[in-house]
């Protein structure tokens, strides 16, 4: 594997732990500013923020074309956002660390 392929992994596995970590302090401050109602953005929430449009182009796909998985990704959607972009980002990270010397 090329040492640039593995920063470029590296580093993107960093901007995804950020951002997992960015979307859970909003949703603590948010739950805050409610007086201790917990507020959760889910991915749904998140990716209608930044382009509704296209998560209609997605739903839509799923229902025409993977009939059978729409209900699974219906309920991906539905997840705190959060959780899958911090876990595929401390996965990345994971495969792609230092490798020590032996």
């Amino acid at each position: 594997m090329s040492p640039s392929l593995t920063v470029l992994m590296r580093l993107i596995a960093l901007a995804m732990i950020v951002t997992a970590l960015v979307l859970l302090g909003a949703d603590a401050l948010t739950s805050l500013e409610k007086g201790g109602e917990i507020t959760v953005r889910s991915l749904n929430t998140i990716w209608t923020i930044l382009d509704a449009s296209s998560l209609a182009a997605f739903k839509d796909w799923a229902q025409r074309e993977v009939p059978f998985l729409a209900q699974t990704l219906y309920s991906a959607l539905a997840m705190p956002a959060w959780g899958p972009i911090g876990v595929f980002g401390v996965l990345i990270a994971f495969i792609f660390g230092r490798k020590h010397a032996e």
